[in-house]
């Protein structure tokens, strides 16, 4: 948080204004649009409020400055939580979430303030899951974590909690958005995984500290989790679920929209299902969203598994002298040494068949391949031909 006077003013009026009753987070954004900051919104008169379209209660609200003791007031609650405020000036405040139509003026955060502006993908779906579906969710959330991309979701029961778990179990970052204060766990059953997140990853919500977490918050928080993704992946959802409604906010903000196929006959995999009906990207692997990115983001996953290769290298290459086929073979990640083993045995010349390699590879499983040879393709390493065969590249 602003340690110096002038800082520390300004951000009383970031908060005043944030708490001016009924201007909301759209009115009060189009307000810093038109006057630029909020000490000359607090500086104009009832008729220049009027002509940005303020509604005249709410103006002579403004121009009273009755906010403003419930905002030193609001900043001492935040202070004392350890939360810290980003507001829309700030250069922590991400660029994403600008874009989208009515975004919040400011965020309450606990934890890594750093991954507000990371590359970040959403993964929401049921608060009462099927194992299937909670199992996905958490697998396809660590996949994509360890490839470094921040999941993002809202702490709810079911998916969200999978997803967030998925992510810190591979020790990647997670983002939880609540529809309550940021101070303010819940379910209260998720405790410990707000203090993991907290610790480890970043809590953000634009309602005022301890706001109980109202029904009506949540469709409204979703907006916030798709505005700072890059792309929503849905994993279960039924016909009127929160879920959709985030699907459909990511589609109005130009978001990437993936599902996870289900069941014909599971009423959980009616929103997922339709959405790819709709146009929708179906996901069936961690690739299947990275491919669909906007290329910043692949470019940076590319340079990040390019870096993963090139210490597993290094590493061996301490150890076995360099130009060895057991250069890779030292190298102490499993996914890393499998990955330089498939690549000795390919060929810039001639390609290999997918079944050859699965004989010469003994003691990993298909899975462990196929996941191997993903990986050597997205960072450019080789190349799959038709047929499922494959070549080195040069």
């Amino acid at each position: 948080m602003a340690h110096d006077a002038g800082s520390q003013e300004a951000l009383l009026h970031w908060l005043a204004l944030h708490l001016v009753p009924g201007l909301g987070p759209g009115g009060a954004f189009k307000l810093i649009g038109k006057l630029g900051t909020p000490q000359n919104i607090f500086h104009a008169s009832v008729s220049e409020l009027g002509a940005c379209g303020v509604r005249p209660a709410v103006a002579q609200s403004i121009v009273s400055g009755v906010s403003f003791e419930e905002a030193a007031a609001e900043a001492g609650r935040a202070r004392a939580a350890g939360a810290e405020i980003v507001t829309l000036h700030d250069p922590r405040y991400p660029e994403a979430l600008k874009e989208i139509y009515d975004p919040p003026i400011l965020l309450y955060v606990r934890g890594r303030t750093e991954l507000l502006r990371s590359f970040q993908v959403a993964v929401v779906g049921s608060r009462r899951p099927t194992p299937y579906g909670e199992s996905v969710a958490a697998k396809l959330s660590g996949e994509l974590a360890a490839a470094g991309l921040v999941i993002t979701s809202g702490m709810a029961r079911g998916i969200d909690t999978a997803a967030h778990r998925g992510a810190l179990r591979v020790g990647g970052d997670t983002i939880a958005v609540l529809g309550c204060g940021v101070e303010v766990v819940y379910p209260s059953e998720s405790r410990k995984l707000a203090a993991e997140i907290v610790s480890r990853g970043l809590i953000v919500s634009e309602f005022p500290m301890g706001s109980p977490a109202y029904p009506q918050n949540f469709p409204i928080r979703n907006r916030i989790i798709s505005g700072l993704s890059a792309g929503v992946m849905v994993v279960e959802g039924a016909q009127y679920s929160g879920s959709l409604i985030t699907a459909r906010l990511a589609m109005d903000q130009g978001r990437e929209v993936f599902a996870v196929p289900g069941s014909v006959l599971s009423k959980l995999s009616w929103g997922p299902n339709l959405l790819i009906k709709q146009g929708a990207a179906l996901v069936q692997e961690w690739k299947d969203v990275v491919e669909a990115l906007p290329t910043p983001v692949r470019r940076m996953i590319f340079e990040a598994l390019q870096e993963r290769l090139a210490a597993a290298a290094s590493a061996g290459a301490e150890t076995s002298g360099a130009g060895s086929a057991s250069v890779r073979e030292a190298a102490a990640d499993p996914g890393s040494l499998l990955q330089g083993q498939l690549l000795n045995r390919l060929r810039v010349e001639t390609s290999t068949h997918i079944d050859e390699l699965m004989e010469t590879m003994n003691g990993h499983s298909t899975s462990e391949i196929i996941a191997a040879l993903t990986e050597l393709e997205l960072v450019g390493q080789i190349r799959q031909l038709p047929g499922k065969n494959y070549v080195r590249t040069l």
